[in-house]
């Protein structure tokens, strides 16, 4: 039996996005992307309303590692950040749920992903973590643009309006 060990990868590697089961995998990690972040943000607005006392909290206690003095800033508005954390949370949610206005909502995760990952620093569990991995499925969104399967941004994108104002995709897919 022979085997060709020689030149493994002589046939190239392709990382077209291709194919009815690569838009499905797209199109279900952004639902569940936002339904995870839909569902925290529901859940805060009814445990605690407009008044989320931990994000203030929680960013104050950022001082020290990299990101600290934006989030010490942040923390130093406690009524707003209250506010914001759940609203933005939900939010970026239905964006995602729905496929609207999916990279801008997903920078917005990565936003949020970035400061709970550097806010957990102690890394107990090393630096791959849960908040790592929330991270690389906002960049994820972005990359793939991943409105664009099966999500409300493929519709917006065929309006006359963004046809006339194509950096409007950016923010959209």
């Amino acid at each position: 039996m022979s085997y060709d060990a020689a030149t493994p990868l002589r046939n190239g590697v392709d990382f077209e996005l291709s194919g009815p089961w690569a838009t499905y995998w797209i199109a279900m990690l952004r639902v569940i992307t936002g339904w995870w972040f839909l569902h925290s943000g529901i859940g805060k607005l009814l445990d605690s309303g407009l008044s989320y006392g931990y994000a203030a909290t929680y960013l104050n206690g950022m001082d020290g590692t990299t990101l600290g003095p934006v989030a010490t800033f942040l923390g130093g508005f406690p009524d707003l950040m209250g506010a914001m954390v759940p609203i933005f949370e939900t939010l970026i949610g239905l964006a995602l749920v729905a496929g609207l206005l999916t990279r801008l909502a997903s920078f917005g995760g990565v936003v949020f992903m970035s400061l709970f990952w550097v806010g957990n620093a102690e890394f107990g569990t090393g630096i791959i973590n849960g908040d790592l991995m929330g991270l690389l499925l906002f960049v994820t969104m972005i990359v793939f643009a991943a409105g664009r399967y099966y999500g409300l941004d493929a519709v917006v994108e065929r309006t006359e309006f963004v046809q006339n104002r194509p950096r409007l995709k950016y923010l959209l897919g």
